[in-house]
């Protein structure tokens, strides 16, 4: 068992964390839900039946994880809707320029601050599908979903998404044009 968990850990490790990290937008919190992954994983794992790839079964354990700690939470809603912990590991282009950094890195913002307006359910597949790149089957099956839920729900998610970035920006350019009117 020794050697199977090494290698889920060393395929897997940096997915599992990333997508707790994607959740519950905090490091320690999230390096603190990968430990409780892992401890389900060595006590389920003789019942895992291969039926799925491993790295959907291990997605799926975590993000039953993340939910049970919602859940735990007096205020999961205020928890999830916590501002991102940006610090300077998140952004990994080899050269770029200053100015390049600084306008992705709103971009960026941007896009997470509208993402914590979505229900769960839509953070849960835009995490899933566009940052874990699962395809829609894999998706399915982390959430114990059909293939039709997940389709919806994307679609739906991309939408909302993308009216409130651009209510977002609507508002930051309004905000910089008052600001250099003054």
């Amino acid at each position: 068992m020794d050697s199977v968990f090494e290698e889920l850990y060393e395929k897997y490790h940096d997915d599992i964390f990333n997508f707790l990290f994607y959740m519950v937008r905090n490091r320690e919190q999230a390096e603190d839900l990968v430990q409780e992954v892992y401890i389900k994983v060595l006590r389920s794992y003789k019942r895992f039946k291969g039926e799925s790839s491993e790295k959907t079964w291990l997605l799926s354990i975590a993000r039953h994880v993340a939910i049970d700690f919602f859940r735990k939470q007096k205020s999961w809603r205020r928890r999830v809707s916590e501002k991102f912990d940006w610090n300077d590991d998140q952004l990994c282009d080899m050269h770029p320029l200053p100015e390049e950094i600084a306008i992705q890195k709103e971009e960026i913002q941007r896009m997470y601050r509208c993402l914590e307006r979505c229900t769960i359910d839509q953070q849960l597949v835009i995490v899933l599908r566009f940052i874990q790149s699962l395809s829609i089957a894999e998706t399915a099956e982390t959430l114990g979903w059909t293939e039709s839920k997940v389709k919806t729900t994307q679609h739906r998610a991309l939408k909302v998404l993308k009216k409130y970035m651009e209510e977002e920006a609507a508002k930051g350019g309004k905000q910089h044009e008052k600001i250099s009117v003054e």
